[in-house]
């Protein structure tokens, strides 16, 4: 069943390609080699600190907090539940991010949207934090619930900054860019999440990456004012500009 549901996700998803209507793009003159052109995106995001400083940390907190990774030994060694309960343990991520996109939908942002982003990152970290140190089944579940609630606000404004942060012509590269980084950071997070659990125990793995997550979080809130101050999305070029 739950390879057959997420089969039908793909579908539908396919079928929902078909149904979006695209819209004419004026053609730029390119004078660019492909070198250039392929690394022109690279070069925006480490020239503009507002999209240097959101993807970089989506990255580095998905990269220190692979909590999820961890949930198996969690619910065999520590919580002492069954294959069923583990399961649902595991989903508990998927039901708050999927309740906080439904609300976002009803709710979107619309003010103090670079203090929210800092704010569901720091949430991230404390959750996972949380989960290390529970010991009682519901309260794990209610602290992946709430990961997966700040987990979705940061895409949810990460998704949304860095497309209008960037100008048209290179919208594409940019995307492809942050795609590779947040795909790996995901991979890699879970290898650190192993990892640390084989060295350390799951208790203090989890332990550590939430504490990197919140360090993170209180250092690029510090060293990217713009960031932490920007109010509306529609303020993004006043106040950094693409490539500020």
């Amino acid at each position: 069943m739950a390879y057959g549901g997420a089969a039908l996700g793909f579908i539908g998803a396919v079928l929902l390609f078909f149904l979006m209507r695209g819209r004419p793009v004026a053609s730029v003159a390119r004078n660019e080699s492909d070198l250039v052109a392929i690394l022109a995106g690279l070069v925006l995001i480490f020239r503009s600190r507002i999209l240097l400083s959101t993807i970089s940390l989506d990255l580095f907190a998905v990269l220190f907090s692979g909590a999820t990774a961890l949930i198996p030994v969690f619910a065999q060694d520590i919580l002492h539940v069954g294959a069923d309960a583990g399961g649902l343990l595991r989903s508990a991520q998927g039901f708050g991010a999927t309740a906080t996109a439904l609300l976002l939908t009803q709710f979107p942002l619309q003010r103090h949207v670079g203090r929210r982003l800092f704010m569901a990152v720091g949430l991230f970290g404390v959750a996972a934090i949380v989960f290390g140190l529970s010991r009682d089944y519901w309260l794990s579940f209610a602290a992946l619930l709430f990961l997966g609630a700040g987990d979705m606000v940061s895409v949810y404004i990460r998704g949304t900054l860095v497309p209008l942060a960037t100008p048209d012509e290179l919208r594409g590269r940019v995307t492809a860019v942050e795609s590779v980084f947040i795909g790996a950071s995901n991979e890699l997070g879970m290898f650190v999440a192993g990892a640390g659990g084989a060295l350390l125990g799951p208790v203090a793995a989890v332990l550590v990456g939430g504490s990197m997550t919140l360090l993170i979080t209180l250092s690029w809130a510090g060293l990217f004012p713009n960031l932490r101050r920007l109010d509306r999305f529609v303020d993004l070029h006043a106040r950094d500009g693409p490539q500020g």
